[in-house]
């Protein structure tokens, strides 16, 4: 089944720049979801480079303290 988009100029321009030969502009947006999908978050395990890390967590446990907009106040 076919569906009509509308997406911008620059959108078309960058979709037809990047397209293949012989490859539908559905096929360059698929392209580009598959580039995009989630990873495992143990993908991720190790990965950290640098020395600043004891920082990092402060600074994430610090966030997390922090009242959310979501919270209900009674």
């Amino acid at each position: 089944m076919t569906k009509v988009i509308l997406i911008s100029d620059e959108a078309y321009k960058e979709l037809k720049r990047i397209k293949k030969k012989g490859e539908s502009f559905s096929d360059v947006v698929l392209r580009l979801i598959h580039k995009t999908t989630y990873k495992p978050l143990s993908e991720f395990a190790g990965k950290w480079v640098g020395d600043d890390i004891d920082f990092v967590f402060q600074q994430v446990l610090h966030e997390r303290e922090k009242p959310s907009s979501r919270e209900a106040y009674v």
